[in-house]
């Protein structure tokens, strides 16, 4: 499984960031699979922020879900972050993510990460 994150680099204050992540290797629809994103602040550890899974429900960090809306295109095999409202403080890598439960066994996928700058 490969994940590409996509997106705009730089967003201003009190705008909404998206970002796209490009799956291939498997099928977002595929049962047993959860697609997430996590961030990384400057300095900070890893915040894991929502997912959705297979069959499109959706989950979400209780300190981020006022703001947070993640959803999927499967025609293009891809899901979508959304974070509103945004200020510098959600300055952070963002990492597109997924894992695949089986039986009592879990495999864990990242994609390369991409850099968001909340500035005026």
């Amino acid at each position: 499984v490969q994940l590409q994150e996509s997106g705009p680099g730089l967003v201003k204050p009190s705008q909404t960031l998206s970002l796209t992540c490009t799956v291939s290797g498997a099928s977002i629809t595929t049962s047993s699979y959860a697609w997430g994103w996590v961030r990384r602040p400057p300095g900070k550890g890893l915040e894991w922020m929502g997912a959705i899974i297979y069959s499109g429900s959706t989950y979400y960090s209780p300190s981020l879900k006022s703001r947070t809306s993640i959803s999927r295109d499967t025609s293009k095999n891809e899901f979508t972050l959304q974070l509103s409202t945004v200020t510098p403080e959600d300055t952070a890598v963002y990492y597109c993510v997924s894992s695949y439960q089986y039986g009592s066994s879990r495999d864990d996928y990242w994609g390369q990460g991409t850099q968001v700058t909340v500035s005026s």
